[in-house]
């Protein structure tokens, strides 16, 4: 039996019934990694041994026995083991206790081998931090694998694991999804705890999250993780039950707007993300939905992105101010790449009512896209706002040129961020290369559930192709 190609509701069930023990399953990805991750580079840091020796402890009931999976190096702290964030700066820091996201993988029976590649502090989009080297997308080693959860997507496109976990601050579970060919589920605001290191994330942009090759381990995953914990500074609407039970119901005749002009002026190689909306919305179309042109009117809006990035540019100064009290001596900026130098550069010279004032206009925003919804139930757009592209396209070395890439790369993502809502990006399409390319549905605040009865569907009816595994 091929048990890396089996998806991790599968393997968690062959389990269960004999077909293979935790430590066979555990053995069998552990191969997979070390044959395949020199060239792509997605694993950061490996703990074998230890995983080896917790797979042949786990006691039999738990959901996920035995299943094999891989953690972002950004959150999901593990207590004792190291923590890097894709950045030199963590070098002498000890993480004090597990988060809770963490805790509940770990009572779910999940086997954790390692951590993945992201880019320092996860501030853009592309996987390739100086500390550690750039992670290759299975699909085409010369190109990105998105980010900022970039390691943990390549992991999976590869076939290492059948899911890893992510977050997404302006698209960072999304896009990765979407150059790999992969699902990708962001939850609501508040729909997963960030405790206890934390309450918000860059203001409640940023969420925790999994990428995945099917719909309904995007649903279960989600469910283990999911839940209010006191003194969490936000609670997401409740779901009418777990999401796993969403996948294969019927979602009904939806009504979908879809977008495939670019709301910014100027930006290059758009033809590849309309052209994945456009089959999409065909696909939807004949699945038996309403589906016609539309979006909210302020996605465009070029008040957004001072606001979300002065936001952004707070949190990454914050989060180095932090370090530096924790290892005892401030970070300076010639320790951190240029893009986050410029970012804490802009925090230390940021006014508090300067933050306030673009939080504030977020507030307004956030009102203005939510009208939309009263009309509609589900948003269809591109997931990545440009063509796939090759490494080095954001330059490391030029903040200004990376920050208007990167703008228009995250263009249909990062608004999203800053609503709340959730999303999930579906991997629809490729270009004449091979080169994955994902489509997105947002719907309103809380409804989860109807993005799993809809992208069950979608994947019942066009499965999903994942071409990129290469297992030994």
């Amino acid at each position: 039996m091929d048990v890396l190609g089996l998806d991790a509701t599968a393997q968690a069930q062959a389990v269960r019934d004999g077909q293979v023990s935790p430590r066979e399953l555990a053995e069998a990805a552990i191969a997979a990694v070390e044959a395949l991750d020199g060239e792509l580079n997605s694993v950061v840091y490996r703990r074998f041994e230890r995983a080896l020796e917790e797979a042949d402890a786990l006691p039999p009931g738990a959901p996920f026995r035995g299943v094999p999976i891989l953690l972002k190096d950004l959150g999901w702290e593990q207590a004792g083991e190291p923590y890097g964030a894709g950045s030199r700066v963590y070098e002498s820091v000890t993480i004090a206790r597990d988060s809770y996201g963490v805790d509940r993988l770990r009572a779910a029976g999940f086997v954790l081998l390692g951590r993945t590649n992201t880019p320092e502090f996860g501030t853009t989009i592309t996987t390739e931090p100086i500390a550690y080297g750039p992670t290759r997308n299975p699909y085409d080693p010369a190109y990105t694998v998105g980010g900022s959860s970039g390691g943990s997507a390549a992991a999976v496109a590869a076939g290492m694991v059948a899911l890893a976990t992510a977050s997404d601050g302006g698209g960072s579970i999304r896009i990765p999804a979407a150059a790999c060919g992969l699902v990708g589920l962001k939850p609501s605001r508040g729909r997963v705890s960030n405790g206890p290191s934390m309450g918000d994330a860059w203001n409640g942009f940023s969420t925790s999250g999994f990428v995945t090759r099917t719909v309904r381990d995007a649903a279960a995953a989600l469910d283990l993780i999911a839940g209010f914990t006191p003194g969490d500074p936000y609670d997401a609407p409740p779901l009418p039950g777990p999401l796993a039970a969403e996948a294969g119901r019927d979602p009904g005749r939806l009504r979908i707007g879809f977008v495939t002009d670019h709301p910014l002026p100027q930006v290059p190689d758009v033809a590849e993300p309309a052209q994945a909306v456009t089959r999409a919305a065909a696909l939807l179309e004949s699945l038996g939905h309403h589906v016609e042109p539309g979006h909210p009117e302020p996605l465009g809006d070029p008040g957004f992105a001072p606001a979300f990035g002065a936001i952004v540019a707070a949190n990454v100064g914050a989060t180095a101010e932090a370090v530096g009290l924790i290892r005892g001596k401030p970070v300076e900026l010639d320790e951190l790449e240029p893009r986050n130098a410029a970012l804490v550069d802009a925090a230390r010279r940021l006014g508090a009512t300067s933050y306030i004032l673009a939080a504030q206009w977020i507030d307004g925003y956030r009102r203005r896209m939510a009208s939309w919804w009263a009309e509609h139930d589900l948003l269809l757009a591109p997931t990545l706002g440009v063509a796939p592209f090759p490494l080095g396209w954001i330059p490391p070395d030029d903040p200004a040129l990376a920050q208007e890439r990167t703008a228009h790369a995250v263009a249909f993502t990062a608004p999203f961020n800053a609503t709340g809502q959730p999303a999930i990006s579906l991997p629809l399409h490729r270009t004449a290369g091979g080169l994955p390319v994902g489509v997105q549905l947002i719907a309103a605040p809380g409804r989860e559930d109807l993005l799993v009865r809809i992208a069950a569907q979608v994947e019942a009816a066009a499965p999903f192709e994942h071409g990129a595994m290469r297992r030994s």
